[in-house]
């Protein structure tokens, strides 16, 4: 048995994603709210006003929670900024992620604790040691090596560098998703080309599109077609866990506040049962192929190890958009739940469910529900099928509610 402990971070771009997190067994969520974060433009976020929900519920799971204030400040953002600062000292949200010296100073003043993000490239002991007079846990840069990084876990125990808490420096490092072309996620190519800033949470992600190389000399033009040159795989470390554990890190995040629920959920359970296998002496081949082929069924651009391992340049893509081999099809929405039988009913809009078929249901109370129908009832009698603008029931285990969206789970 491995006694270390292990703080699992999971992303919670919706309420849906964060019970998601929740139901697979993270001890922590990041999320962002409004502007001032990394995903400002996703089309998933909270708002400022969430904040007293997210916490009441994590507080109710007993999860950490982690504001992410991230961004590029401004002179035109002090004031919203202190708003969000006094915001998650209000509803007593775990901490917060920064990486502008504004926030973190402000912050830190205030009493509210800091977690000194990716965006500073910390990439040695020294850094360590300045930022550990604001903040207790910090996000090691994304391109450092399995060396690097237990030299610099190493470093923290043997010179007993603490925090403002007087604990020992937490370090936290990205352990799946995507990964930027840039160091540490620091780009500017979309401010360069769409006055659209990467920094700012504004990112269009024009690296991750096909382009053509022009030859000035000649004319000559020539498609890239093998490959998307700036546009990373995702980073999984899934098979190489233990080697990643045994630096001396503490806390695996996963990247994905833009993804869905069923991508968080997913991912998460894969990482649990990961940990939970490191430490219990039961991580093995066989169980790691299992995990590896269901993180394929969820959104990815294909797997490379990041820069743990050595390598000194990226494995590049070589599609547009997910590898997943699942997606899920719109079916409809629920409508009751009989909890004395575990039947849930729902409204069929679209397409038609089919006895047989695996299927998702997301909600924000929900989270994610993935089963299969067995038996299907219209009007009270058994049928094989349910078309479009049927009411339809069937078992589901957890409850459902009227606000749930359903989803047949199909093979790509």
């Amino acid at each position: 048995m491995i006694e270390q402990q292990i703080e699992l971070m999971a992303p919670a771009g919706s309420f849906e994603a964060l019970m998601a997190a929740i139901q697979a067994g993270a001890n922590s969520v990041y999320f962002g709210v409004d502007q001032l974060n990394m995903r400002a433009r996703a089309t998933m976020n909270f708002t400022l006003d969430d904040l007293g929900k997210i916490a009441e519920i994590c507080q109710q799971y007993n999860v950490k929670t982690y504001l992410t204030l991230n961004t590029i400040i401004y002179d035109h953002d002090l004031s919203l900024f202190k708003r969000i600062v006094q915001e998650v000292k209000k509803h007593n949200i775990t901490a917060i992620i920064a990486s502008d010296q504004a926030v973190i100073s402000y912050a830190h003043s205030q009493g509210v604790e800091v977690h000194i993000s990716t965006q500073t490239n910390i990439t040695n002991i020294e850094s360590v040691k300045f930022f550990a007079h604001f903040a207790d846990v910090m996000v090691l840069a994304r391109e450092l090596s399995l060396k690097q990084v237990k030299a610099i876990a190493d470093a923290v125990k043997k010179e007993q560098i603490t925090g403002p808490s007087g604990k020992l420096v937490a370090l936290e490092v990205f352990a799946h998703g995507a990964l930027c072309m840039a160091v540490s996620g620091k780009c500017y190519l979309s401010l360069h080309t769409h006055n659209s800033s990467a920094n700012r949470g504004a990112c269009i992600q024009n690296c991750r599109r096909t382009y053509t190389v022009i030859d000035k000399e000649e004319g000559f033009e020539f498609d890239i077609d093998n490959e998307f040159i700036m546009s990373p795989k995702d980073l999984c470390t899934i098979d190489f866990l233990d080697q990643l554990l045994g630096t001396g890190i503490n806390v695996l995040k996963i990247e994905g506040r833009g993804r869905a629920p069923e991508y968080v959920k997913t991912v998460i359970a894969c990482y649990r049962e990961a940990i939970d296998a490191y430490q219990a002496g039961t991580y093995t081949s066989a169980r790691i192929e299992g995990w590896m082929k269901r993180l394929h069924n969820v959104y990815n651009r294909g797997f490379w190890g990041g820069y743990y391992l050595g390598q000194k340049l990226g494995e590049w893509t070589d599609t547009s958009g997910s590898k997943a081999r699942q997606k899920k099809v719109y079916l409809g929405k629920g409508v009751h739940y009989f909890s004395n039988l575990q039947v849930g009913e729902f409204k069929i809009e679209a397409q038609s469910l089919k006895k047989g078929d695996q299927i998702l249901i997301t909600g924000q109370t929900t989270g994610v529900i993935e089963t299969s129908v067995y038996e299907i009832r219209v009007n009270n009698a058994i049928v094989d099928e349910a078309k479009r603008g049927e009411a339809c029931s069937f078992k589901v285990a957890a409850k459902i509610r009227p606000s749930d969206k359903l989803y047949k789970v199909v093979e790509v």
